[in-house]
């Protein structure tokens, strides 16, 4: 009987609390009813607008339409009046176009009897420069390589005398270091 009541005393509060967040959850519900049904009227409003809005601007595109058509049709009337003065212009300068064009093949069947004679002229100018300067490049390769082997033989000796300098310190620090061996062997004996 007494785990009744604890079990009673237990469960009665917490039935309570969730009576009460059930009561506020439909509080809650009620409102966002109320919202949702706003929403949804505002929705039907902006609906009828758009739909007005959209049979104004057909009605604007229409007349848009009908005046660009006749625009159309002038603009296409005046550039079939300017292509055919157009045509006409054109067979004229055409005609003075072919004469202009045979007197140009005239004169460049002239330029290049001149361009074949002077290319003549100028190829054995240039083999006479590649003959000379072939012989130039040889002498100078020929120079430049005994210069070569003469730096390399220079090189060879700064060598041999940069590694006897080399050497040289060498001994230097090794007969310093005897000698003060010796004097440190002599300074025991004495003592």
């Amino acid at each position: 009987m007494e785990l009744l009541q604890q079990i009673k005393d237990f469960l009665i509060p917490e039935l309570e609390a969730i009576r009460q967040e059930q009561s506020a959850v439909r509080e809650r519900l009620n409102a966002i009813d109320l919202h949702l049904v706003d929403q949804s009227r505002r929705i039907d409003e902006t609906n009828q607008r758009i739909d007005k809005i959209h049979a104004d601007m057909l009605m604007r595109i229409d007349k848009v339409h009908a005046d660009l058509l006749a625009r159309i049709d002038a603009t296409n009337q005046r550039i079939d009046k300017i292509h055919a003065d157009l045509l006409a212009r054109i067979d004229e300068t055409n005609k003075r176009v072919d004469k202009v064009h045979a007197d140009l093949l005239a004169r460049i069947d002239e330029t290049n009897q001149r361009i074949d004679k002077v290319h003549a002229d100028m190829l054995m100018r240039i083999d006479k420069v590649h003959t000379d300067l072939l012989a130039r490049i040889d002498r100078v390769h020929g120079d430049l390589i005994l210069r070569f082997d003469e730096n390399h033989r220079r090189m060879d000796r700064l060598y041999e005398v940069s590694v006897r300098r080399e050497e040289h310190a060498s001994m230097e620090r090794r007969v310093a270091n005897l000698e003060q061996a010796v004097e440190e062997l002599q300074r025991r004996l004495v003592a």
